[in-house]
């Protein structure tokens, strides 16, 4: 039976990959810092699926903390079949407005944390000859978004580390994929305090389900990236192509801007 170890497995599109994982035999390692949300959500999966759910209680963003998740994955003698990074956070505002703080723990989290457990676990897969990774990107991450600059701007980063280190692995027997949703249904944007004025608000919500099993479709087609969500983020992450950076940033900066 395989093993997935998931980040940020507490809430949102994390959950769904465990719930949906779960069902099917799937056993988990669940990677978040909530305690009590860990605990409830690997007895309920465990009752209801015949698997075995494993919590580690962890905040990535800490010194250390992703050889400290390694080392107990080692020390339980647990195999690591599929990594998914998915934990992460934005945060609205115009950059000088925020706290540095929030920003550079935004990094540490959303990139360094992901290329981190990434480093530890691939040789591993590499090694068997089998495995996966998928590393949670964005829409987010094919242009500038003013406002929300940071964590567009780390998606961005992981885009491209993962289409790189895909195209490096493409023969290795390791599937590797950045998966790049729309809006979908979570608490992201009241994590990162989107105003209630927020122009580009939508109620067009993809589901999580929806998101997580397109991806684990597109992870099994050795895809390196995924856009979710329909025909208007497809137009979203194709628009550099057809229209100058400037005019595209613009645009978003109206459209993104609090009234």
């Amino acid at each position: 039976m395989n093993t997935a170890l998931i980040t940020g497995a507490s809430s949102g599109i994390g959950e769904t990959f465990a719930r949906e994982l779960a069902a099917q035999n799937t056993n988990l390692i669940l990677v978040a810092r909530s305690q009590d949300k860990l605990d409830q959500l690997a007895q309920q999966l465990q009752t209801q699926h015949p698997i075995q759910a494993e919590v580690i209680v962890q905040d990535l963003t800490a010194p250390g903390a992703c050889q400290s998740v390694f080392e107990r994955v080692m020390q339980q003698g647990l195999q690591v079949d599929l990594l998914i990074n998915n934990a992460g956070f934005g945060d609205y505002g115009n950059f000088t407005d925020r706290p540095l703080e929030k920003q550079v723990a935004m990094i540490q989290l959303n990139v360094t944390a992901l290329v981190e457990l990434t480093h530890l676990f691939l040789p591993g897969m590499k090694q068997r000859q089998s495995g996966g990774i998928i590393n949670l990107a964005s829409i987010a991450a094919f242009q500038p978004l003013p406002y929300i600059s940071v964590y567009a701007a780390t998606k961005a980063f992981v885009l491209s580390f993962t289409e790189a280190i895909w195209a490096e692995n493409k023969d290795s027997g390791v599937q590797l994929l950045a998966l790049c949703p729309g809006p979908t249904e979570s608490s992201f944007f009241e994590v990162a305090e989107f105003p209630t004025t927020f122009n580009g608000k939508t109620t067009d919500y993809t589901p999580a389900e929806v998101v997580v099993r397109e991806a684990l479709k597109a992870l099994k087609k050795n895809q390196s990236n995924l856009v979710t969500g329909g025909l208007g983020n497809q137009i979203v992450v194709n628009l550099s192509r057809f229209f100058p950076r400037e005019t595209i940033v613009s645009l978003v900066e109206k459209q993104f801007r609090a009234t």
